[in-house]
């Protein structure tokens, strides 16, 4: 069983949307299932063991869904302190050592993509910016052991 986790209601619409697609996944492995089982000895069947293996995968991959969707705590706008660093804020930073400035949109770690700016608030620069304000300089200790500084320039949110 998972632990409570806070979502934004658009990333808790993608987990159930994807809920639903796994679903639809799921019938469709019963058919390749279905029409595997006809080509005969089933020890050397390659497609009836490629899609027994798919099974699997698309069990899991639901169960993990529901778990979460189960443990799902839909951050409501009247909970959001606006003028802190909390999940679903766009927050722009400048790396003080470097004088560099970064824009990152804090998400659950479902909804995480780094490569677009979205970092989980579990992640050790998510981790650091929640409950941060405007002005206020963090300490962000990556993986690497380097530890950096982050200085919070401003912080939005976008309404849902």
């Amino acid at each position: 069983m998972s632990e409570m986790k806070n979502y934004t209601p658009a990333e808790f619409r993608e987990l159930q949307e994807e809920l639903e697609l796994y679903k639809e996944k799921r019938e469709e492995n019963k058919k390749d299932i279905s029409t595997a089982r006809g080509f005969g000895d089933l020890s050397e069947n390659s497609e009836y063991e490629e899609a027994k293996n798919e099974q699997g995968i698309i069990a899991a991959r639901i169960a993990e869904l529901e778990d979460m969707i189960h443990n799902a705590h839909v951050m409501d706008a009247s909970e959001i302190d606006r003028s802190v660093v909390n999940i679903g804020a766009k927050v722009e930073v400048m790396r003080v050592e470097t004088g560099k400035k970064q824009t990152y949109h804090l998400v659950s770690s479902f909804g995480s993509d780094p490569v677009n700016g979205k970092i989980s608030d579990e992640s050790p620069i998510g981790s650091a910016l929640k409950g941060a304000r405007v002005g206020e300089t963090i300490e962000v200790t990556p993986p690497s052991g380097v530890v950096f500084h982050l200085e919070v320039l401003s912080i939005s949110h976008e309404e849902d």
